[in-house]
């Protein structure tokens, strides 16, 4: 059975269509089976005996967040997702006088957290499309260090991929810890390449349940997630569900979820090219299966979102500018399409927004 058939078979039966994996894939049926049994094994035996019972489930979870993310002798704890990971780690990180650089296109909300813990930000350099400069970078870099550098290899805004494994080896020459924001790119592209900490949610592209993530550090930053983060009462069943994500994502493969992944944003780029009223912003190759439609014609993508779903059942996001406020200058409309998607759904879509569903 191929890849993209056993995918679909894992899951409940859509109801219409999908294609917002990059705002919240579908679940396996064992995901929602091992938090419904977990949840009923807290109803069984209380919540802090059912929480013990599962802890071998957690660790193989937090041992394979680390394999992904390519930190395996450093510290995970689980979140409630991205932005939790990312406020535990600024509001822990040491000094005073705190500055990062990040992409001019960096996700509206971290910038919010970024600046509610008192860090200074400054600009790395990109081209045209926004993507990093990598020359240029270093020689910034160098001549002026920021305590860290937070990139986000892949943004909420369009799928245009940065250059992980070389800012890696940048930063790593340069003394500069290299924070990842992976909510995007993992699962999509290879995170596994030395950064000093990667965070990331457990419902894009990993498949796993919303409310929960994780955070991986290197060792000698364990200080920063130690004893844990302050989250409150955890949903263990969420961390649960999301651990068996983990595993099937790691029993497919992830170099054959990540080609699919990509092979099916190019089909999506190829479908939609030439379609009326609308742009296709990334390339036609980009290895990302996020794809990005710009209005040509005045059409307000909050509306489309919303006739798509109403008239067709097709699930898309409606990207407002807050989420790439130094970037984005208009909203766009986002597919994100898993590696169940066939050139049939892609088609469906098309000629859904062709047909008055993208109208103005």
């Amino acid at each position: 059975m191929s890849l993209a058939a056993t995918w679909r078979a894992a899951r409940p039966p859509a109801a219409g269509l999908h294609l917002d994996s990059a705002a919240c894939s579908r679940q396996s049926y064992a995901a929602l089976d091992a938090a419904a049994r977990h949840a009923r094994h807290e109803a069984e035996v209380g919540g802090y005996v059912a929480a013990e019972a599962a802890a071998p489930v957690l660790d193989a979870g937090r041992a394979a967040f680390a394999a992904l993310t390519g930190i395996p002798d450093g510290a995970v704890v689980f979140t409630t997702g991205s932005r939790n990971a990312l406020e535990l780690l600024l509001s822990r990180w040491p000094g005073t006088h705190r500055t990062l650089a990040c992409l001019p296109g960096e996700y509206g909300p971290n910038l919010a957290v970024m600046a509610a813990q008192g860090f200074t930000r400054w600009m790395l350099p990109v081209d045209r499309d926004g993507r990093l400069q990598l020359d240029e970078a270093a020689a910034t870099l160098g001549a002026d260090p920021p305590d860290l550098v937070h990139l986000t290899p892949i943004g909420s805004h369009r799928g245009l991929v940065q250059p992980l494994a070389e800012m890696v080896a940048m930063c790593r020459g340069l003394g500069i810890p290299l924070v990842v924001d992976a909510a995007q790119a993992l699962g999509q592209i290879d995170c596994a390449v030395g950064a000093d900490a990667v965070y990331s949610s457990s419902r894009k592209w990993l498949a796993g349940p919303r409310g929960v993530g994780a955070l991986a550090v290197r060792s000698d930053l364990a200080e920063l997630v130690a004893p844990g983060p302050a989250v409150g009462d955890a949903n263990v069943a969420a961390q649960v569900g999301f651990c068996v994500a983990l595993g099937e994502y790691l029993t497919a493969g992830p170099a054959a979820v990540r080609t699919a992944l990509a092979a099916a944003g190019a089909r999506s780029r190829r479908v939609l090219a030439q379609l009326p009223g609308w742009r296709v912003v990334e390339p036609a190759d980009e290895p990302s299966a996020i794809t990005t439609l710009a209005p040509l014609g005045g059409a307000d993508p909050v509306a489309v979102r919303a006739r798509l779903i109403a008239e067709h059942g097709i699930v898309t996001t409606a990207a407002g500018v807050e989420r790439a406020p130094g970037e984005l200058t208009a909203p766009v409309l986002r597919i994100s399409p898993h590696v169940d998607a066939t050139q049939g759904d892609l088609e469906v879509f098309a000629a859904a927004l062709a047909g008055g569903a993208g109208a103005g």
